[in-house]
Order: structure tokens, then sequence, then C-alpha cells
């Protein structure tokens, strides 16, 4: 069975590599030094800071396996030349909330780089997968945690 391949925005899939570099050059060896220091204390089975440091040390593993795994199924979606007549994967666009005239600024990216404060949607939320193919003017009705709510596309800004 084929390995599902995740689409990612060339800056979602940096960021990812630039976190796992951070964590194999700087965080393992620190964690790696800090069990050894706390090694140097003696008994081990009371000592706070051995036990915190292998917790972190078995935390920052796990994160980097993660990462590889992540980066591993990522599929780079090139956002430079998308359409601008229809959204599309990272596609950045100005929906306006029918019901109380609000206007917020989205882009559609990877599961593994969306972060709803800063606008990024993932390509499997329920509003991304409302949204894909609309044109501008174009009304969708998303179910939102919050209840039903209808926005109309006002732009599409290229990538």
């Amino acid at each position: 069975m084929a390995m599902k391949r995740n689409p990612i925005t060339r800056e979602g899939y940096a960021a990812l590599r630039e976190e796992l570099e951070r964590l194999k050059k700087h965080e393992r060896p620190k964690i790696i030094a800090a069990i050894e220091e706390a090694r140097g204390h003696g008994d081990l089975s009371e000592n706070a800071e051995y036990i915190y440091a292998k917790e972190r040390q078995a935390f920052i593993e796990a994160r980097m396996q993660d990462l590889e795994n992540k980066l591993g199924n990522a599929e780079i979606v090139d956002t430079s030349r998308l359409p601008t007549d229809r959204i599309v994967f990272g596609s950045t666009f100005v929906l306006v909330n029918v019901d109380t005239g609000e206007e917020s600024r989205y882009q559609i990216v990877g599961v593994d780089e969306s972060d709803i404060s800063k606008g990024k949607i993932s390509v499997e939320s329920p509003m991304a997968k409302a949204l894909i193919g609309k044109r501008v003017s174009d009304a969708v009705v998303v179910e939102t945690p919050a209840g039903r709510r209808e926005f109309e596309v006002v732009e599409i800004v290229s990538g």
C-alpha cells in the first residue's frame, strides 16, 4: 500500500526542516549533556533533574521521528503560479461573513502547517473542502464549531 502524500507549501516544508535541524543540532546535544550531568548527582531513582531530562529526551526523539515522517511524506506544491480565478491548495483569499460583514484572509495549506491564528487553514478542514474550486462572489456555507456560517469570496490573491 502506498503512503499517502501530504501536500505542503515550500514555506511549510522549510519550517518543518528548520525545526528538525534545531532539534538535532541544539536540543538533542543539550539534553544528552543534561542527562550526563544529572547522572553525576548520584541516586537516579530520586533525581528529578535526571527524570525530567530523560522525559525531555523521549519527547525530542519522538518529535524528530514525527518530523522525519512528515518530511518524508510531504509533497511540496509550488504556490508561485496559482490560478486567481478559483480557490485551490495554496491559495490566499479574502472572505466576508455574510451575517456580520467581517472580512477574513486565509490561505489553504497542508495539515502539518495549518495555524488558524495565522489564517492558515488545513486542506483537510471542512472549511477548506467547502472553498476549493470557489470563485470570487461565490457564496459558501461552512459548518463551524460555532454553527453554520455563510461566507462570500471577495478576493483571490495570487500565491
